[in-house]
């Protein structure tokens, strides 16, 4: 079939866009949420879509914001798509997505482009579409505004760490913050607090009194990154430094799928560098299972 290049989605595709992201509605999920929340306008998305294939006959997609995100494509479509980023030139943080068709827009991006900071090539993706193995942490819970001073720093620590960068340097922090404090009014965000370093470890839980100031820590924290009707991403999960090795991580992500699926009984997912065998071996525990493999390229 002869397939012209990539054009820009507009809101009259956008069922025939969500059936394409249906197909794998667990890899495809952060695509899938956004279109679903916003529809296809560039203005509310916040970036915009491109498709391969014409109205009615859609047999890939693109999604080009902050990063640049795949849906079903093929290398033929992976052509087209590097095609139009290469023609924009590059506007991205990242490209993230199924691991043949992230890393095929980059060996076609690299030329133009230039060198990417750190390219993740092997990212299990793991699902849990049931229960969770191990008993949810009693003490894991949905954020509160009132938390944010404390959850704040190790949403700082997490991406720090994860990312290679701190994501305040440039503003002080005032546009992260707002980022957490979304996820947060969002129902997104979840913790565990506990008295801090310096005080006898205990849980700190909603309404109880706390100690001294500078004392409380978050112990264990994660937020829902993707949301759509089919399927949940987690991410940022963050164990403090201190606490690790205790056994925190599974029994919080534990909490996590647990009250990511009170509403409706959705595909909760995440993906993780394959490097990190311990937080590896902790999804595995809580019951998660490998759908896929994702790579990210970072800039």
């Amino acid at each position: 079939m002869l397939r012209t290049g990539a054009r820009v989605l507009d809101d009259a595709d956008r069922d025939e866009l969500l059936e394409l992201c249906d197909r794998d509605p667990v890899a495809n999920v952060f695509v899938a949420g956004r279109v679903e929340a916003a529809g296809l306008s560039p203005r509310r998305l916040g970036g915009e879509v491109w498709g391969l294939g014409p109205p009615g006959r859609l047999e890939a997609a693109c999604w080009s914001g902050a990063n640049l995100v795949p849906v079903e494509a093929d290398e033929r479509a992976v052509d087209a798509f590097a095609a139009r980023a290469r023609q924009q030139g590059r506007r991205c943080s990242s490209i993230v997505g199924p691991a043949d068709a992230a890393l095929g827009l980059w060996e076609r991006l690299a030329p133009s482009w230039g060198r990417a900071r750190e390219v993740r090539r092997c990212q299990p993706l793991l699902v849990l579409d049931g229960p969770p193995a191990v008993a949810p942490d009693p003490l894991v819970r949905r954020s509160g505004s009132d938390d944010l001073d404390v959850l704040v720093p190790a949403c700082v620590a997490m991406f720090t760490e994860e990312v290679g960068y701190s994501p305040v340097a440039w503003d002080g922090g005032r546009a992260y913050r707002a980022r957490v404090a979304e996820l947060v009014a969002a129902g997104r965000s979840f913790l565990r607090l506990d008295a801090g370093e310096g005080a006898e470890l205990r849980p700190v839980g909603p309404g109880a009194p706390l100690p001294g100031p500078g004392r409380v820590r978050t112990a264990f924290k994660a937020e829902l990154g993707a949301v759509s009707s089919r399927a949940v991403q987690v991410q940022g999960v963050y164990v403090d430094p201190a606490l690790r090795g205790q056994g925190l991580a599974a029994p919080g992500t534990a909490a996590v799928v647990a009250l990511a699926r009170e509403a409706s009984p959705v595909a909760v997912s995440l993906y993780v560098n394959d490097f990190n065998t311990a937080a590896v071996a902790a999804y595995r525990r809580a019951g998660f299972s490998r759908a896929g493999t994702l790579a990210t390229v970072l800039f």
